[in-house]
């Protein structure tokens, strides 16, 4: 294993911050993977499988299973870890611009068409190289102002090559998840699979650009692109794996997380030898993230839900009461969609508007912006 230290700019005076990357195998050799814990810094349970992720690789590594890179980031973001307000942690959105930690990469794929229009040819893997090398020094023209925006150049850069990436958060409350693209499909039901997911939610273009989307979105926007000219493999897999919710920190959990995990990148050619782990079979079908119902309190007040994370339901069944209690007003928080409640909120007071329940619905309604805040 290999450590390196990526420091940041300082947002003040007599401040630094580093961002740790841990590098197994050998560059070159094989396909690449990334992964990185806790972007939104507030979600430790991915911290968790993480450690668990170290400790195998290592033991990989040493017996000489790994083919081609895995690089690790257990800590992804630093700035957000930091941000612990009163004795409540605030990692989710950067404290100094508002903006959150997961959206607003960079978008490659329609600046780097004319790019390649002139030095495409009719070898796939050479044009992957190509894409690549174009993409990085694309994102390389990127002048962050802050140092939050230097933290996403950062991330972005590391996974650009990269055959899979994979970027653990956690909900609030929620059973096993996963986004991914719509085109990636195939892959995402296979990693699904490994780890029991109960929601697997594709989209195109969710909006607002999240990681995982911008550093997978730009190969299919080029296959279409130049569809019948020139050949572009979907080279990169990326999905954004939802570990359940917040304080599931749970060491039998994230070890199994961690195989399954691992399991995964087996089938991607970056480990050798016998298989980690029978594949199980698949808990759930995908369904659109256009679809997901975003169930949203009425007014202001206590939260008693009538459901549980994983449970299905029909269209028209009370999820949860709101209860004002002030006028002693009671709504009843009701499901428009059939479909798995696959996350809900911890918190048991709701202001008017929050989204407090998400449905996984199979049929596409929702168009623009379909991620939360």
């Amino acid at each position: 294993m290999k450590t390196e230290l990526h420091a940041l700019p300082a947002a003040s005076a007599g401040t630094t911050r580093h961002v740790r990357s841990l590098h197994f195998g050998e560059p070159g050799r094989g396909p690449k993977a990334y992964i990185h814990a806790a972007l939104h810094a507030d979600e430790v349970p991915a911290m968790l499988v993480a450690q668990h992720l170290r400790q195998r690789l290592l033991e990989l590594e040493g017996q000489g299973r790994l083919i081609g890179e895995v690089v690790l980031l257990p800590l992804a973001n630093p700035i957000g870890l930091a941000q612990d307000l009163q004795g409540a942690h605030f990692g989710r959105f950067d404290a100094a611009t508002g903006q959150n930690f997961n959206r607003g990469y960079r978008s490659l794929g329609a600046a780097l068409a004319p790019r390649l229009e002139a030095q495409l040819g009719a070898d796939a893997a050479a044009n992957v190289a190509l894409i690549r090398r174009e993409a990085l020094a694309l994102l390389g023209q990127w002048q962050p102002q802050t140092e939050t925006e230097a933290l996403k150049r950062l991330l972005q850069g590391l996974a650009l090559d990269a055959d899979v990436v994979l970027d653990l958060h956690c909900d609030h409350q929620a059973v096993m998840h996963l986004y991914a693209g719509t085109p990636l499909e195939a892959p995402a039901r296979e990693l699904g699979a490994w780890l029991g997911a109960e929601a697997l939610l594709l989209c195109r273009d969710s909006g607002d650009e999240p990681f995982d989307e911008t550093v997978s979105r730009l190969w299919w926007e080029l296959a279409e692109r130049f569809a019948g000219r020139f050949p572009v493999p979907l080279a990169c897999f990326a999905a954004t794996v939802e570990l359940r919710g917040e304080t599931q920190t749970d060491h039998g959990l994230a070890a199994r997380d961690a195989q399954a995990l691992l399991a995964f990148l087996q089938t991607r050619g970056l480990i050798s030898g016998p298989p980690l782990m029978p594949r199980p079979a698949e808990r759930c079908q995908p369904t659109p993230l256009e679809g997901v119902e975003p169930l949203s309190a009425p007014h202001s007040g206590l939260l008693v839900f009538a459901k549980q994370p994983g449970d299905e339901v029909s269209a028209g069944e009370v999820v949860a009461e709101l209860i004002d209690p002030l006028d002693d007003r009671v709504s009843l928080l009701r499901a428009s969609v059939s479909g798995r409640l696959f996350a809900r909120v911890s918190r048991r007071w709701a202001t008017r508007g929050m989204r407090v329940a998400k449905i996984a619905g199979a049929e596409a309604y929702r168009s623009g912006k379909l991620l939360s805040l």
